[in-house]
């Protein structure tokens, strides 16, 4: 059977939900106002592609393939990106919601996350090195055995991580942070 390839097509409005996808490959297409909700998505590779007010709310990406995707204004809720492959894994998300996720043991090196809601996010054993958290609500998020050398928290807020716990050299964070990084000691910190 052959493998379908979409190549520079823009997908708009398609209710995905509860079904799987037909393409195999997807590469340089656009998807504006999808609804991939509980749909799977195993075993798909999107490269280079875009995805626009999308929602992946618990949808099924075992083994599937984002090199170079771009999320905007997304609801990607209770993802597991552990699952999805590893293999050139790079994504940027901007002003989506990714609350419950799981990013746990992936490399995340360079990632930017921008306008952001991570609550309830895993992070353990993440590599971070150089990622960029801009303006993300941290709330509950967890950072555990991850690296985050030289990642840059500065405009970011509600996060609670232990140095101690994590690698953070040459990590950026704000004044209004520190509680966060102090929060194991129970200090009161005043401004």
């Amino acid at each position: 059977m052959a493998v379908e390839t979409f190549q520079k097509e823009h997908f708009d409005q398609i209710n995905y939900s509860d079904s799987r996808m037909t393409g195999e490959s997807y590469d340089d297409c656009k998807f504006t106002g999808c609804n991939f909700s509980n749909s799977d998505l195993r075993r798909i590779e999107f490269m280079d592609c875009l995805f626009v007010n999308c929602n992946f709310s618990l949808t099924n990406i075992s083994d599937t393939a984002f090199k170079s995707v771009d999320f905007h204004q997304c609801k990607i809720m209770g993802i597991d990106f552990s699952k999805c492959d590893d293999f050139l894994f790079a994504a940027s998300f901007v002003g989506c919601n990714l609350d419950y996720s799981i990013f746990h043991g992936k490399n995340l090196k360079k990632i930017k996350f921008d306008h952001c809601s991570l609550k309830d996010v895993d992070f353990s054993n993440a590599d971070l090195t150089l990622a960029i958290f801009d303006s993300c609500d941290l709330m509950a998020a967890t950072f555990f055995q991850t690296n985050l050398e030289k990642a840059d928290f500065r405009t970011s807020y509600n996060y609670r991580l232990d140095p101690e716990n994590n690698k953070v050299k040459k990590a950026k964070f704000s004044v209004s942070g520190l509680p966060g990084l102090l929060s194991k000691y129970n200090l009161e910190v005043e401004y």
